[in-house]
């Protein structure tokens, strides 16, 4: 009963990772993290900052075409949250300010994201529909397994995407060669034409 017991805790820790960073964040500098994140997928993630007086660290969450998801000035300690709309980049930004007159020093910044199911609270739905703790875990593999299909899914599709893109460059490529040796032969016809032409003229050959 080991074996099982064991690849099961090796499924868990594998698809079901919470992504947890920690960094130095230096004075008026800006530091951005980002994700890949389907479409309609709820994010939720804990900050903390290390204080230092005067200094100020605000945070903001945003997509690739800069619309701004979830933002917090003179953060310290808490959570958000935001829901993604279509699948994209993206990125969690901790901004330091420090005013001119103070000389300002490195403040440490932790930070943990959840997504889509690892943002689901299966106690509360245990409790919530009577089930039972093995009932529980059968919920939170099968949503596992529902998350790791539609990732495949997804993954599936870009790589036909990036398939065709191929495709295309190299038709194009092919193409674009056949034009240039075209034009070389060309060129080289005209410049044989054009000596004998002129040798002709000199007389050099009959």
């Amino acid at each position: 009963m080991a074996k099982p017991t064991f690849f099961y805790f090796l499924f868990i820790v594998y698809v079901w990772p919470s992504s947890s960073v920690m960094f130095n964040l230096a004075p008026n500098t800006q530091k951005c993290l980002k994700e890949d994140i389907q479409a309609n997928q709820l994010v939720m993630g804990e900050y903390e900052v290390s204080d230092v007086p005067g200094q100020i660290i605000d945070y903001v969450a945003r997509d690739t075409k800069g619309h701004i998801l979830s933002q917090k000035e003179h953060i310290t300690k808490g959570k958000f949250s935001f829901m993604s709309e279509v699948y994209d980049a993206y990125e969690i930004c901790f901004i330091s300010k420090v005013p001119p007159h103070q000389r300002g020093i490195p403040q440490e910044v932790s930070l943990v994201t959840k997504k889509g199911v690892e943002t689901k609270s299966y106690e509360g739905i245990g409790e919530a529909s009577k089930l039972k703790p093995l009932e529980v875990d059968l919920k939170r593999l099968e949503d596992l397994s529902d998350s790791i299909v539609r990732d495949f899914i997804l993954m599936r599709k870009r790589e036909e995407e990036m398939r065709d893109t191929n495709e295309k460059t190299n038709s194009r490529v092919l193409f674009f060669s056949i034009f240039s040796m075209c034009c070389l032969l060309g060129l080289a016809t005209w410049q044989v034409l054009y000596l004998r032409r002129y040798f002709k003229a000199k007389k050099l050959i009959e």
